[in-house]
C-alpha cells in the first residue's frame, strides 16, 4: 500500500473543524484528529457504496457485527456476542445516554482527572455530582490508579467514567490495575462506563485490555464504548458502538436515546466495516510512525524546552505537556498568540491544569517540526 505519511495535505476550506477553528496562520495541533490520509480500503469501500444511488436510514448488517466480534476476539481475547453490540453516532452520546438512562437522580459519578472534557462535563448535563479522583505521576513518569482512594470514593458514587486508554495522559492501564478497579466497582454496586476509543493505538508492544473482558461480574455492570474513529482517522463518519453483555442493562441503555441520539449513517458503517476488516496494515504503519513522532517530540521537549516536561504517552497520539517551569500565566494563550500554534488548553481537562497544554502529534513529521520550531522561537524571543 503506497502511502507517504510525511506529506502534508491542504485541509483549509474542507469543513475541517481542526483547520477552521483558528485563523489560517495558526498551525492546529489541538483536537484529536490526525493529518494522515485515510486507509485506501476505507476510501474504496465508501466509493463502492456510493455506486448505489440510495442513502436512506441504515442499520448494521450481520457482516459488520461479525467483523467486530472477530476483531474483539483477535485483538483483546474478548468473547462478545453479536447481539451485545449497540451502534451509536459517537462515544460521547453513548456516555450521556448511559448517565441519563441508568443512574438515579443525584447519583455521584467518579472521574479520574485530568480527563477528556466531554467525559469531565457529562455528569453536569444530567445534574449528577462529579467526584474527582486525581492521577499523580510516580518517579517513573507513570500514573497508577490509587486503588485505596478509589475504594474510599466509590461508596458515594453510582458510576465510574473510565478513560481506557486515558486521554490526555496517554496511560495504558495494566491488567491487574483494571481488575482491581473493576472488582471495587462490583463490590460497591457501581456502574462502569468505559470510553475505549483509543484502544487500537498503543506503543512499545503494549496490548489493550477492555475492563469488561476481565470477569463476568465486571462485564455485567459495564458499558464499553469503542469506535474506529481515532485509530483509522474517520471521526467525521460519526460511528461508534457499545458492548453491553447484560441484556437488561443493554435494553435500558438503548431506551436512553430519547429522540436525541439517532441511528448511525450508512457511510459510517461502511467505513467501520472496512477499517476493522481490511485496515490493519495501514494502522500498523501509522502506529510505528506515531511512536517515532512521540519519541522525537519527547527528545525535543527534553533538549530544547527547559521549563516544559512531558511523561511519555503509552497510547493515543496526544502529549500532556507541563509548562509550569516557563513562568507563563497562560501557556495556551501564549503559544497561540506568540507562536501561532494552537494546542488544547489544560483547564479544559480539569481543575489544577492551568499550566498544562495537550499537543496532538498525529501529523506528518514536517508539521510537528514546524510547530516545535515556532514554539521554540516564541520562547527565545520572550527571553
Amino acid at each position: 500500500m503506497s502511502m507517504d505519511l510525511n506529506s502534508t495535505f491542504h485541509r483549509l476550506n474542507t469543513g475541517s473543524k481542526k483547520w477552521s477553528h483558528y485563523p489560517e496562520d495558526v498551525l492546529p495541533m489541538w483536537v484529536a484528529d490526525m493529518d494522515f490520509p485515510v486507509a485506501e480500503p476505507i476510501i474504496q469501500a465508501l466509493t463502492e457504496r456510493l455506486q448505489h444511488p440510495l442513502l436512506g436510514y441504515s442499520v448494521a448488517q450481520d457482516s459488520l457485527r461479525k467483523t467486530l466480534v472477530a476483531h474483539l476476539a483477535a485483538q483483546y481475547d474478548w468473547q462478545v456476542l453479536p447481539e451485545e453490540l449497540v451502534f451509536l453516532p459517537g462515544v460521547e452520546p453513548g456516555v450521556n445516554m448511559a448517565l441519563n438512562a441508568l443512574l438515579p437522580a443525584g447519583s455521584g459519578v467518579l472521574v479520574q482527572t485530568p480527563n477528556y472534557a466531554p467525559l469531565l462535563h457529562a455528569p453536569a448535563h444530567w445534574k449528577l455530582p462529579r467526584i474527582d479522583l486525581p492521577f499523580h505521576a510516580d518517579a517513573n513518569g507513570q500514573y497508577p490508579t490509587d486503588i485505596e482512594a478509589l475504594k474510599r470514593a466509590l461508596p458515594a458514587t453510582r458510576a465510574l467514567l473510565l478513560s481506557n486508554p486515558h486521554n490526555p495522559l496517554g496511560k495504558v492501564f495494566e491488567r491487574e490495575e483494571l481488575r482491581a478497579i473493576g472488582q471495587a466497582c462490583v463490590d460497591n454496586d457501581v456502574l462502569i462506563i468505559s470510553d475505549e476509543i483509543h484502544a487500537d493505538i498503543l506503543f512499545d508492544g503494549r496490548r489493550h485490555t477492555p475492563i469488561a473482558s476481565l470477569s463476568p461480574e465486571i462485564a455485567a455492570r459495564s458499558i464499553t464504548l469503542m469506535s474506529a474513529s481515532k485509530a483509522w482517522n474517520i471521526a467525521g463518519m460519526k460511528t461508534a458502538f457499545a458492548v453491553i453483555a447484560n441484556p437488561q442493562l443493554r435494553q435500558r441503555f438503548d431506551s436512553g436515546r430519547l429522540g436525541l441520539v439517532d441511528s448511525v449513517n450508512a457511510l459510517g458503517m461502511e467505513a467501520t466495516q472496512a477499517a476493522y476488516s481490511q485496515g490493519a496494515p495501514w494502522l500498523t504503519r501509522v502506529t510505528v510512525y506515531l511512536q517515532d513522532n512521540r519519541d522525537y517530540l519527547a527528545d525535543a521537549i527534553k533538549t530544547r524546552f527547559p521549563g516544559i516536561t512531558m511523561n511519555l504517552p503509552q497510547s493515543t497520539y496526544l502529549a500532556w505537556l507541563d509548562c509550569s517551569g516557563l513562568g507563563l500565566v497562560n501557556p495556551h494563550a501564549f503559544f497561540l498568540t506568540e507562536a501561532k500554534v494552537a494546542l488544547s488548553a489544560g483547564p479544559e481537562f480539569g481543575d489544577g491544569c492551568s499550566q498544562f497544554v495537550r499537543l496532538n502529534f498525529g501529523c506528518p513529521r514536517p508539521m510537528l517540526e514546524e510547530a516545535l520550531a515556532r514554539m521554540e522561537r516564541s520562547l527565545q524571543e520572550r527571553a
